[in-house]
């Protein structure tokens, strides 16, 4: 019975790499390497961007958030969808006309380049960050449903993820992206979702075998809410991977509508992720570790072969990040951090990109084999983002007053107090983004008041 499962795992696995490789032949340029030459058209991009937002922490986070608390598990995954709306709306009219290839560069045109630099190394850390969660959840899942060990698992997954982004960029992202967009939308909305819900008695099986609770869209907590906003949806608003895909987009229009259409599409997934934990929590035994819910239940109601599909759709999700991710880190580390040190104002090459994503790969896979836990690497790599870059970006944007030395003391002294709040409270703690976006805001705004006017960023630097 497992091996029918392995079956439709290795031609899921070999197809996608296939896919990936073959679209190598359009990557002859940096820009097409990057931002796939800013060529992508509407349906393309809506399906390659959800593609890439909707991740391992979307997926496995978002079912086990079910689990726990029912449909209130949907905050985090609306989020990211709140975030898409606000960013097509507001942002991309203003940024995409900039030709930027990471968002990170926003900060040396605005500010200087030591805030560029320093921006980088924030970007890219979050960025390898969500590159982990991603490969912590493929191995879960598959360990968990086809029963290969975690580390293998991570291992087959890596190679194929890390080869077809090292050969094709992100064409290659973009062509297996849209595969995995169709194959992760059947396999958690049309199938999943119903043999979940059936399988606890259908709706009003679940009304009578869950708490309540289960069913009120606070019942997670008003500070746990808190926290997905503060993280994820200003975290949506900077990040690169999500950036990096807009970059690819042929137009500003295809840019807002598709941030729209896959905003509303981040709506369906988190009420239907948190509807298949909440079914899982009505039939399942109780679990040690909810980390393995989306597991439990695919194994509970569905049989060999439809649970091969079922891993191949959350593989898509989480590759796509993953691979997405990549991809940023190695962008930004070239471009914002390694050139700009060498005070170069040329572009990178193919080659050094491609060098660059082969090395974090391997790093991430790394990493990914020694910790277990997606949301805690989740919420690591938000903190940083937000407790870092969040001020300093959005003031880059809409605020012609902030200074070059507010932006880079607001990045450092954000990012030196999330970390060091890390180690002191622990990864379950809200106080290390708190206190890290506060004292950013903070610095970032005091400073640029007490510099004179006339010596600060003025409309020569506005964006």
């Amino acid at each position: 019975m497992v091996t029918l499962d392995l079956v439709v795992l290795a031609a899921y696995l070999i197809g996608i790499l296939w896919v990936g490789i073959a679209a190598q032949r359009k990557a002859t340029t940096q820009e097409d390497f990057l931002v796939a030459g800013r060529s992508v058209g509407p349906v393309l991009y809506a399906g390659t961007l959800a593609a890439v937002i909707l991740g391992g922490g979307a997926t496995v986070g978002g079912v086990k958030l079910g689990y726990v608390y029912g449909i209130s598990g949907m905050w985090l995954v609306f989020m990211y969808g709140l975030g898409m709306v606000v960013m097509g709306v507001f942002l991309v009219p203003r940024i995409l006309e900039l030709k930027l290839f990471t968002l990170t560069e926003l900060l040396g045109r605005r500010y200087s380049r030591s805030a560029r630099i320093a921006g980088g190394v924030v970007m890219a850390a979050y960025d390898l960050m969500i590159v982990v969660t991603g490969t912590i959840a493929v191995g879960a899942v598959v360990e968990g449903i086809i029963g290969i060990p975690r580390t293998p698992s991570i291992l087959l997954s890596s190679v194929v993820m890390v080869a077809y982004s090292v050969f094709g960029g992100m064409w290659s992202l973009t062509k297996t992206d849209i595969v995995q967009f169709v194959i992760k939308t059947i396999g958690i909305l049309f199938v999943l979702l119903p043999a979940a819900i059936m399988h606890a008695g259908g709706l009003q099986g679940m009304h009578e075998k869950l708490p309540p609770e289960f069913f009120s869209l606070t019942h997670i907590g008003g500070l746990k809410i808190l926290s997905f906003v503060t993280l994820y949806f200003f975290g949506i608003l900077i990040g690169q991977d999500g950036w990096q895909r807009v970059f690819t987009a042929r137009s500003i229009k295809v840019a807002r509508n598709g941030g729209l259409y896959v905003g509303l599409y981040c709506l369906v997934y988190a009420a239907a992720g948190a509807a298949i934990g909440a079914a899982g929590h009505a039939f399942l035994p109780p679990l040690a570790d909810s980390d393995l819910a989306f597991a439990a239940i695919v194994n509970e109601v569905l049989p060999a072969g439809m649970r091969g599909l079922l891993v191949a759709a959350c593989l898509s999700a989480i590759m796509s990040t993953a691979s997405a991710c990549l991809l940023a880190s190695s962008t930004v580390l070239l471009e914002d951090v390694w050139l700009p040190t060498r005070k170069t104002k040329s572009i990178g090459s193919i080659t050094q990109t491609r060098v660059l994503t082969l090395l974090l790969g391997i790093l991430a896979t790394t990493i990914a084999c020694v910790t277990s836990d997606v949301i805690a690497a989740l919420t690591v790599a938000y903190d940083l983002l937000v407790g870092a870059l969040f001020v300093p970006v959005i003031g880059a944007i809409l605020w012609p007053r902030g200074t070059a030395t507010a932006a880079l003391a607001s990045i450092a002294l954000g990012g030196i107090t999330v970390v060091a709040l890390l180690i002191i409270k622990g990864m379950d703690s809200d106080m290390p983004i708190y206190a890290g976006l506060g004292l950013s805001f903070a610095t970032y705004v005091g400073l640029s008041f007490l510099a004179p006017a006339r010596n600060a960023d003025t409309t020569a630097n506005t964006i």
